[in-house]
């Protein structure tokens, strides 16, 4: 299997520890850039993904995560998010983390290894067929990531691959595989850095496709938000003003009539 990618020494920074702190951060932007080529020819597979999460989400079913590391960590920060910005139910996209929620925050060295741990945790989740899984590993080889996708294909589920090397263990159980090769590290297998950046934009844009493509977003404005602090109250006061028309005072009142729901005002006047 192909560690060269995620593995290998990248000869540009080889002297970065002599570096004064300005060619530091040049050395470092200039390989993140290398990022965003990843993505750029990635696109295809993407796109893939991006409809069998929004055909999963149609279906009332749910997108479900897995990763290890970093990886794992960027995957609970999507999922995380997709309540407060798209109004879902925490379960509908799920995460699992190697080393569980202790290693969110601190490294849980070792947690990785187990394929059998990850197959424990993806059953605990009762998956149904209809979800969709997408494992995420710099590497492509993490053992928990792996255990995920086959216990996945097992039930039927839809699977996709999130790596940056082209040739890896979660291959094999992947429907979709989506590559993203960024190259040797700045700091060698630190896949913290260009391999994380990958991953984020990804995970970005599969999410947030996948809810545009199921109606939770009105033009470009987030209309399933839910008012549980004040500024996003007022982000909902704004967006009523302003595709309604009305003044702010008026806004305000037309969601509390509704219920607090941007939706439900758009149904009433007629918009949605």
């Amino acid at each position: 299997m192909n560690k060269e990618w995620t593995e290998g020494r990248n000869p540009d920074t080889m002297h970065i520890d002599r570096a004064d702190t300005g060619t530091m951060l040049a050395l470092i932007q200039k390989e993140n850039y290398k990022s965003l080529q990843a993505v750029d020819r990635a696109m295809p597979q993407i796109e893939k993904a991006v409809d069998a999460a929004a055909l999963a989400i149609s279906k009332g079913a749910r997108i479900l995560y897995a990763g290890a590391g970093t990886s794992g960590r960027l995957a609970v920060v999507d999922a995380s998010e997709c309540p407060p910005t798209f109004g879902t139910d925490p379960c509908q996209v799920r995460a699992l983390i190697a080393g569980g929620e202790n290693a969110i925050v601190r490294a849980v060295e070792g947690a990785e290894d187990s394929d059998g741990d990850g197959m424990r945790d993806f059953m605990a989740l009762a998956p149904s067929p209809d979800d969709f899984v997408l494992g995420l590993s710099a590497s492509g080889n993490a053992p928990y990531v792996v255990g995920v996708l086959r216990a996945a294909r097992q039930c039927g589920c839809t699977t996709a691959g999130l790596v940056c090397n082209s040739s890896c263990a979660m291959e094999a159980y992947s429907d979709i595989l989506i590559v993203t090769e960024t190259g040797p590290e700045v700091i060698t297998g630190s896949t913290r850095m260009k391999a994380g950046n990958a991953q984020k934009l990804v995970l970005n844009m599969i999410s947030t496709c996948a809810m545009v493509k199921t109606g939770k977003v009105y033009e470009n404005l987030m209309i399933n938000l839910r008012p549980t602090n004040r500024k996003l109250r007022d982000r909902m006061i704004r967006i009523v003003s302003e595709i309604c028309r009305v003044e702010y005072e008026r806004a305000q009142a037309l969601l509390e009539e509704h219920g607090w729901s941007i939706r439900a005002v758009f149904e009433a006047r007629g918009i949605l």
